[in-house]
């Protein structure tokens, strides 16, 4: 056995380091003698004689055969296939050409019985040849095929030789599953070691010599076969259903990875780049917030949008929702250059593959909000129905040691667009805020809350001056929500890459808690509080309970097919460390400054008022403000705004 097993290696060796053209004739060569073959054995059932031909007719009928099967072959591209590649969907590709040549053999001979070269029936040539000989030149031909095919890619694999791979078991067996195992079954990075399924009528049957398993059954399989990674290839699955397999694989030291949903599926065709880490609404644990389509369609359909902030990571979502929905025009704005590029350049893209809006203009500008001359010269040139200003700096540290720097761009930036967007009429004004903006313990919570104030202050402004007006004023509104997965800054790509690094995963506190919501449920409720909003109200999702952030640390870690270390399990992978919270930061967030919400016409969405300044006031306060900050009086800042933020309470580390 194993000087067989060397003789197979030897062989694979010698074949894979063949030129190509070579190959290329070495194959064609082997068709010729199969063709051959099959004709002469298509002569001994039918004669039910061992015998070679003899007459020159039988000689041209030989030799017609491989002729016609070798040019066809090339025709149809069989020998420019990558050979040890193509697998089972090269039968498809041969019994076209074995066709091809059956009739092309048969009308060919037709035409030479009518010259008298050839007789039909007879020992020159028998009727039945015609359907003998393509039927076993396609068996002889696959059959040679499959056997090199295994011998060159099958051999590892019956010897469950997986150097440098990863072992793999892909968790579903349907039509995804099948396409999941075709793109890595040749991959230089996974080994395909055999499918699991809940359907209890697949179990123990197998997809091209891979055994379908229970999941019962992976207690015994995972450490038998060495197992290192599971595929999720379930895209049909609801949000609670593919929660609950995760649950139950997280028991398992294995690496949980999936593949795309059902629209990226939508061709038909999956590659291996398309394996990927977990969904983060997978890591995130809880049931998606679906949006209401009328709502998010029934303010931007053919409206000219502009969006502050585009190139940030809601700011980008928010440009991917909006172009769905055909707007006329969309505006995008940022004060960076690569990130404006980057995003306008995603979105042309998208727009060329047909996925997105055809008719809809991408307008990509240069700014800061701060700037009022160059936001009148945009507001005026361009005449936006509704402005979604997401242009703000958030990372609360870098915020504590930049307060002016935060103050100016999150406040004073929200002041002059609000003001410019009554002047030139918008009809939707929306402020991205955050849940940090209540009762905050740092100066980018309480700049946005004060951001807040501003867009209350003008509303109610707005109100008193329509009594006395016919035409619409500007309604403003706010969309407050909690901690964004993916976004920049966010904590899974971090714990991801410290995870990739071994660890150790460091945690503010063991204790701290945040509302959580991906990228795409942000942008959603931003544009559907947008055609609720009546005025001044201020939109907070429901987002159930908090998450621990050591919950969803261990989930991560579990996922990734490892062990958290701790005391009770020293001998685990990742350390969870706790560094102690940073200048400004809080154990747990809020998103309401009262108690007293009120229902939306979405489920999920809430709205509530709260107490804020009269604008002549406000006015007042951020001039002194703006005074102080020009003076360099960091105490005076932090005094007042203690006096203008409700709840503010600085961090004493800060100042």
């Amino acid at each position: 056995m194993a000087v067989i097993s060397q003789a197979i290696q030897k062989f694979r060796v010698l074949a894979l380091n063949l030129p190509r053209p070579i190959k290329q004739i070495l194959v064609a060569g082997v068709d010729i003698l199969m063709s051959v073959a099959a004709v002469w054995l298509a002569y001994v059932l039918r004669l039910d004689a061992f015998r070679l031909p003899r007459t020159s007719p039988q000689l041209i009928v030989y030799l017609l055969a491989p002729l016609l099967l070798v040019t066809i072959f090339w025709r149809l591209g069989v020998y420019r296939a990558i050979f040890r590649y193509t697998g089972i969907s090269i039968i498809k590709t041969l019994s076209q050409g074995v066709l091809l040549q059956a009739l092309a053999y048969g009308l060919a001979l037709w035409i030479l019985s009518l010259l008298g070269i050839v007789r039909f029936a007879g020992y020159d040539l028998p009727r039945s040849i015609l359907v003998l000989a393509p039927l076993l030149t396609l068996t002889l031909c696959s059959g040679v095929r499959a056997i090199a095919y295994q011998a060159l890619t099958g051999f590892e694999k019956s010897r469950r030789v997986f150097r440098n791979r990863s072992r793999l078991l892909i968790y579903g067996a349907g039509s995804a599953g099948i396409q999941a195992y075709e793109a890595i079954k040749s991959s230089s990075v996974f080994a395909v070691l055999g499918f699991i399924d809940d359907n209890v009528t697949l179990q123990g049957r197998e997809i091209q010599g891979n055994r379908i398993f229970a999941f019962a059954d992976l207690k015994d399989i995972i450490p038998r076969m060495g197992v290192s990674d599971i595929i999720l290839a379930m895209p049909s699955l609801s949000r609670s259903e593919r929660l609950q397999i995760l649950e139950r694989l997280r028991t398992h030291p294995v690496h949980v990875r999936s593949l795309p949903n059902l629209d990226d599926l939508a061709s038909g065709h999956i590659q291996i780049n398309d394996v990927k880490e977990l969904d983060i609404t997978d890591l995130l644990g809880r049931t998606t917030v679906q949006p209401d389509t009328e709502l998010i369609n029934s303010s931007l359909v053919d409206r000219v949008v502009l969006i502050t902030g585009a190139g940030g990571s809601i700011g980008g979502e928010l440009c991917r929702q909006i172009l769905k929905t055909n707007p006329l025009r969309l505006v995008l704005l940022d004060v960076s250059e690569y990130a404006l590029y980057r995003v306008e350049q995603e979105l042309s893209r998208l727009k060329s593959l047909g996925r997105y809006a055809q008719s809809t203009q991408i307008v990509a500008l240069l700014g800061s909000v701060r700037d009022e001359l160059r936001m009148n010269e945009i507001l005026g040139h361009h005449r936006p129905h509704t402005i979604f200003h997401a242009a703000a700096y958030k990372h609360v540290p870098l915020v504590e040691i930049n307060p002016f720097e935060g103050i100016r761009n999150n406040v004073y930036g929200t002041r002059v667009l609000g003001e410019l967007a009554k002047k030139h009429r918008v009809a939707n004004f929306v402020l991205i805020s955050t849940d940090k903006a209540v009762r905050p313990t740092n100066i980018m919570g309480a700049s946005k809350r004060l951001a807040e104030l501003v867009l209350q202050a003008l509303a109610e402004k707005s109100s008193e001056f329509k009594e006395s007006n016919d035409f619409k004023e500007t309604v403003f509104s706010m969309v407050r929500f909690g901690n964004v997965l993916g976004s920049s800054g966010s904590v899974v790509p971090l714990f991801r890459q410290q995870i990739l690094e071994g660890g150790p995963i460091t945690l503010t506190d063991f204790e701290v808690t945040r509302y959580f919501m991906t990228i795409p449920e942000a942008a959603q409720l931003v544009i559907q509080a947008s055609a609720m909003a009546k005025g001044g109200e201020v939109f907070v999702l429901d987002m159930g309970e908090p998450v621990k952030i050591y919950d969803l640390a261990c989930r991560m870690v579990e996922l990734s097919g490892l062990k958290v270390k701790s005391k009770e399990q020293p001998s685990g992978d990742i350390e969870i460390r706790r560094v102690g919270l940073r200048p400004g930061e809080k154990l747990f967030e809020e998103l309401l400054i009262g108690d007293n919400p009120s229902a939306t016409q979405h489920p999920r969405i809430m709205q509530a008022r709260e107490e804020h300044l009269k604008w002549h006031d406000l006015v007042s306060e951020l001039n002194t403000l703006e005074q102080n900050m020009k003076a360099g009086q960091a105490g005076l800042v932090i005094e007042q705004l203690k006096t203008l933020v409700s709840g503010f309470v600085p961090d004493a580390r800060s100042w």
